[in-house]
């Protein structure tokens, strides 16, 4: 029997967010999934695990989360997408191999179910704490795009949109979520595979022997790729390199090898950069939100504004690049922002950094326990008004 080329469920189901996202990269064609297991991600690995065969999959087991990336990453280069899931300790082992994705510009998923740290934390509790490591997670200069899904039929879209704009831009991309998104239950509406883009990555088209395997686009900054088992001669390393591959230790390779790595995300950060609005047009004051406290933040909105409070919501669909244009339109013609986060605050340092002084920002320490509510947020919007 031949296998499809994805596995698409199409229809109305009943999923977890763990099991959305399993059908998210399925959909968008994933074939191979790397992993070490830790707990709260594998229940996106079971999902997996019982369709993969579908579309000759491929599912393995690493002795750690170093190696489950490194072999993400091996997966990529023989022309498969691929993808690996873990949590907040795991992540941090990844991240030297993070690092070594974005330099050999390796198409690729990486999902962190949040949890709460630092070190072990409390493993059975959702955080989102990991923001700022998704962003800095690695060392030296570079960018990275990130999502921030708050609900299972998010999960689900977002899986897709993250292969789709790894294998666009040549990177790996992260899903930042946590077990309050991971454990919800819905519905889930699949569409049928002709109403699925994903884009492809670009590949070489000439003669063999002149590929030059970064040699870029002047116009996307996107080198074209070749799968490492057709016969082509190339070099790849994590060194400062030129196009061919070869490492080049001077300043002014630096220069050309990394500036491109953070030109081809910031350039087309508008294109990348997705956000939810409501009620904006005559806020006094916006909530920016994410993840699962996107939900508590929109009801608060709602909820005073029944009450005649000009109060609006800023939802973050990606975290990275951050929407710094819209944020700082936004604080020309408002009072104040409030950002609620299940951390001890790291977004709401961006708002203000991209806010310039032009309206107040609040943060809101918004507890795992507290998820589902909305009262103390309801509470600081008629505060700050208020002063």
């Amino acid at each position: 029997m031949k296998k499809s080329e994805n596995a698409v469920l199409s229809g109305t189901h009943t999923l977890t967010g763990s099991q959305a996202c399993a059908e998210g990269a399925l959909s968008a064609g994933c074939s191979f999934l790397g992993y070490y297991p830790i707990f709260p991600s594998f229940d996106i690995v079971e999902r997996y695990a019982e369709r993969f065969s579908e579309i000759d999959g491929i599912l393995i087991q690493m002795e750690d989360e170093v190696s489950a990336l490194a072999a993400v990453l091996g997966a990529s280069w023989t022309g498969r997408k691929a993808m690996t899931v873990t949590t907040g300790t795991g992540f941090a082992q990844m991240a030297e191999h993070i690092g070594l994705g974005i330099m050999l510009e390796t198409p690729c998923v990486i999902v962190n179910v949040q949890r709460d740290g630092p070190s072990e934390g409390i493993p059975c509790n959702p955080g989102a704490g990991d923001i700022m490591q998704a962003r800095w997670n690695s060392h030296g200069d570079y960018e990275i795009i990130a999502f921030s899904p708050n609900s299972p039929q998010d999960m689900y879209y977002m899986t897709i949109q993250a292969f789709s704009l790894s294998e666009k831009y040549r990177t790996p991309v992260v899903i930042l979520t946590d077990t309050n998104v991971c454990t919800k239950k819905e519905n889930v509406k699949i569409p049928d595979p002709k109403d699925i883009t994903v884009s492809t990555r670009k590949y070489y088209k000439g003669k063999k022997d002149k590929y030059l395997p970064f040699k870029f686009d002047s116009k996307d900054l996107i080198p074209p790729m070749v799968d490492v088992n057709q016969g082509y001669r190339f070099h790849v390393t994590g060194l400062t390199h030129d196009d061919r591959g070869y490492p080049v230790m001077n300043e002014k390779c630096q220069e050309w090898n990394v500036h491109r790595l953070v030109q081809k995300i910031r350039l087309f950060a508008d294109d990348i950069i997705e956000f939810e609005e409501k009620y904006i047009d005559d806020a006094e004051v916006v909530v920016v939100s994410y993840g699962a406290a996107s939900n508590d933040a929109l009801s608060a909105v709602k909820q005073v504004r029944n009450d005649g409070v000009k109060a609006g919501s800023l939802r973050l669909k990606t975290i990275w690049p951050f929407p710094e244009k819209r944020i700082y339109a936004l604080a020309k013609k408002i009072n104040s922002f409030i950002v609620p986060e299940i951390n001890y605050g790291q977004i709401v340092l961006e708002v203000e950094r991209c806010a310039r002084g032009k309206a107040e920002t609040h943060f809101l320490h918004h507890p795992s326990n507290q998820v589902g509510t909305s009262d103390h947020i309801k509470k600081l919007i008629k505060k700050v008004l208020k002063s």
